[in-house]
């Protein structure tokens, strides 16, 4: 009875225990009041209760915590990090947290600016760019000095690997490369604050690719309003320029972005080639220079945030690329020589041919966070229209021969539907961390190919050598994946498991392929680090490289009479097998890998005798492997002088089956080098030099030889008027040695092409920097494997 009473007397007070209430206040030294700081209440335990965000006020408040000593945690980016221990019930007393300056920022104001950091995790090599003296260049510009990637006319690699998945803010960027290439180099270095280098990706990250290329963006932290207006004139062989203005602002629960350029100019591409056929003995040899004018490229941009409170966010974009129109006339002289090297016969080609594009994308991401977990829903919706145009016109002039005309015209039209839909959930408590998903997506494709050839001064529609083509593709995926990190060890493994049910049907002649497929994608992580600081890492991953939906095309693309492209509709998917070992020490990375791939997927050539055609067709060989080593190195000879180094020697083998159905290897030793030295010549205005040198050995790809090439460039970058404006030159491909062979040559194929893609450059950027430069850009959405595949 008296346990009854007395549980009846102090019910109040442990009822007003486990509900009272109390509020903080979170200021600087200026007593000037911080909004968006983020406050994490701990126990006795150091267990998270709650995290909450400061109001425009900067004010917070604890409710519904029945514990009565806390640990409270005040993070700000602009700000040093604050821990205070106290009683809530003290709180309202003494409400006041005071946030100190970073001593990172006064670092930023007052010293030269460093050399990028170089990091080894578990399952990525991370590449800091922020606050470096490299944070002045555009985004492309440090991705091509990112250690592991390897660049190549505006291609580029990892571990030998052309199949990558390139990520932002770890959301997939479906562009083309030409439109990833606009889009990096229209970002600001300022705002990227790492690249990482993921040879291993985990489970959560799609399957598709043979290793992720992920670029981190700093995140949308104060609140105000600011923008950037470039303006970037590039004079190679012919001129060309891009306009682009941006504006971003967050104010309380909202938080915008949007972004537009436009590009415009000449666009030039040089290439001879050569083709002998032995079996009468004649080399045939032209030569291509192809010049397209673009004058209308827009690229929008445009993202919005709403957080209601501090644990739900919905994030809409949209993101398009229009080219209604660009346009080239080629002429394209060819001599055919006899076995005594005598010029007997000749045709010339002239191409006339104009294309558009159009491309929409929308996404939508809803995101809850709860104590130890975060859960989140995307959707996507996307559309691509391509269309092509071509006039093709030959006088032919072969010996033996009466001189003739004939005229093609092929129009291609090829749209593209996406839907897909993704659920992620992440949970993290103390040395655990466990993360889950899916993803539902539909593709649907139609490609049609019109040719109408001459017939008796008249253009006629061949039925036989057009094609309507249709294509879906339903994808259905999970993973699961967990992470354990201890003292000296850590470790990490996932499993992804993904079905794949696909449908195509081509009409001339008529042909349909089905195929329904499930398949495992293991990841396994072993990292230890000794107390000297030397890290010890071994990591396993099987990946899926699924073909562009272009390259499922079976018809026939004439570049001429005597050359086309082809697609292949019953194209398999590519599987790699991954193994890395890495160690580091004292600024020393250090990477031997070996990769397996099984139907790797390539472009290839081959002739065909009896028609005189050399034919550019899209298919699997037979298998590849390769296996090397790499080394990066950062040396700080200087406070204001820097030198990187970065190497990467590998083994590539490729096997093919040729047109003779016998089984061939191609194989060869490859070292791709960069060396660059940089220079802060002034800390005060940001004034930078850098200077430095690529070079790629030989390589191969099924049956092509590509030969080396080397480049040398020079950048230097100056920022005036409190840094509001600022001025970048570029100097690329200084001596024009870029140019590259690509050839075929076994049995009865002997051909090749020599290839140059402009990249001799001079360019001068403006940039002027307005409103309140300390608003970073608002997130991305996660991009779809499928929308890379357009």
């Amino acid at each position: 009875m008296k346990k009854i009473v007395l549980s009846i007397c102090l019910l109040p007070v442990m009822l007003w225990a486990q509900q009272q209430k109390a509020e903080g206040i979170v200021t600087n030294d200026k007593k000037e009041r911080i909004p968006q700081a983020k406050v994490y209440i701990y126990d006795q335990n150091n267990t998270l209760l709650k995290s909450l965000t400061t109001d425009e006020k900067g004010s917070f408040t604890i409710e519904g915590i029945d514990s009565e000593e806390l640990k409270i945690v005040v993070d700000d980016l602009e700000y040093d990090k604050l821990e205070k221990v106290i009683k809530l019930s003290d709180l309202n007393a003494n409400p006041n947290f005071v946030l100190k300056k970073s001593a990172t920022e006064i670092q930023e104001v007052s010293m030269t600016k460093q050399k990028p950091v170089v990091k080894r995790k578990i399952d990525r090599l991370e590449f800091n760019v922020e606050n470096s003296n490299i944070s002045s260049l555009n985004g492309w510009e440090i991705l091509k000095k990112t250690p592991g990637v390897v660049f190549s006319n505006d291609a580029f690699k990892i571990k030998g690997s052309s199949a990558i998945l390139v990520t932002i803010n770890d959301k997939k960027v479906s562009l083309s490369s030409e439109e990833l290439k606009n889009l990096l180099e229209n970002t600001q270095g300022s705002d990227v604050k790492s690249v990482e280098v993921i040879t291993n990706p985990p489970a959560k990250y799609e399957a598709s690719g043979s290793a992720v290329l992920n670029i981190v963006l700093k995140q949308n932290k104060l609140e105000g309003y600011r923008g950037y207006v470039t303006g970037k004139y590039v004079q190679s062989i012919y001129p060309k320029g891009v306009g682009s203005i941006a504006q971003y602002y967050k104010k309380g629960k909202i938080s915008a972005m949007a972004s537009y350029s436009r590009g415009a100019g000449a666009y030039y591409r040089e290439e001879s080639n050569y083709i002998y056929y032995p079996e009468n003995q004649t080399t045939w040899r032209g030569i291509m220079n192809r010049k397209d004018i673009n004058n209308s490229q827009n690229t929008v941009n445009s993202s919005l945030e709403y957080t209601p409170d501090d644990k739900t966010t919905f994030t809409l974009n949209y993101r398009g690329h229009f080219a209604p129109r660009s346009a080239g006339l080629y002429f394209v002289p060819n001599t055919i020589y006899n076995a005594q090297n005598i010029a007997e016969s000749y045709y010339n080609t002239i191409n006339d041919h104009n294309s558009r594009s159009i491309n929409n994308n929308v996404s939508l991401q809803v995101e809850r966070k709860f104590d130890n977990s975060t859960l989140s829903l995307t959707t996507y919706y996307i559309t691509s229209n391509y269309k092509k145009y071509e006039n093709v016109l030959t006088d032919l002039n072969f010996a033996n021969q009466p001189p003739s005309t004939q005229n093609f015209i092929s129009n291609n039209w090829q749209d593209v539907k996406l839907f897909s839909q993704q659920v992620d959930y992440g949970w993290k408590k103390d040395k655990w961390e466990l993360e889950a998903g899916g993803k539902y997506s539909l593709v649907k494709t139609t490609s049609t190919l019109d040719f109408s050839d001459d017939e008796n001064g008249k253009l006629v529609y061949r039925p036989d050598k057009s094609n309507i083509f249709n294509y879906t593709e339903g994808y259905i995926a999970a993973y699961a994946s967990a992470s354990l990190n201890l003292k000296k060890w850590a470790f990490k493994a996932g499993l992804r498991t993904e079905n794949t049910n696909l449908n195509g049907v081509v009409s001339t002649p008529y042909e349909k392929n089905t195929n329904d497929y499930w398949k495992l994608f293991p990841t396994a992580y072993i990292q230890y680090t000794t107390d000297s600081k030397q890290q010890f890492g071994l990591s396993y991953g099987k990946r899926i490289s699924r073909p562009s939906y272009s390259w499922l095309n079976p018809a026939k693309s004439y570049y001429n009479l005597f050359s086309y492209f082809q697609g292949d509709p019953k194209l398999k998917a590519t599987i790699s097998h991954n193994l890395s070992f890495t160690y580091n020490v004292k600024d020393w990375n250090f990477e031997v890998y070996y990769r397996k791939d099984i139907d790797p997927s390539m472009e290839i050539s081959y002739q065909v005798p009896q028609t005189n055609t050399l034919v550019f067709h899209y298919t699997n060989i037979q298998k590849a492997n390769a296996f090397g080593a790499s080394l990066y190195k950062n040396f700080q000879l200087k406070p204001w002088w820097t030198l990187s180094v970065s190497e990467d020697f590998s083994y590539n083998e490729n096997y093919f089956f040729g047109q003779d159905q016998q089984l061939y290897e191609n194989k060869i030793y490859n070292l791709n080098s960069t060396i660059s030295t940089s220079f802060t010549l002034q800390k005060v205005s940001d004034w930078t030099l850098e200077i430095g040198h690529q070079y790629y050995s030989p390589s191969i790809q099924g049956t092509f030889r590509i030969s080396g090439a080397w480049e040398a460039y020079l950048v230097t970058n100056r920022k005036f008027f409190d840094k509001k404006l600022e001025a970048s030159l570029f100097f690329l491909d200084i001596f024009k040695t870029s140019k590259q062979k690509i050839a075929t040559k076994y049995a009865n194929q002997d051909n090749y092409f020599i290839d140059y893609r402009d990249t001799q450059q001079f360019i001068l950027q403006l940039k002027y920097n307005f409103g309140n430069q300390k608003v970073k850009g608002t997130k991305t959405i996660k991009k779809t494997d499928e929308q890379n595949r357009m």
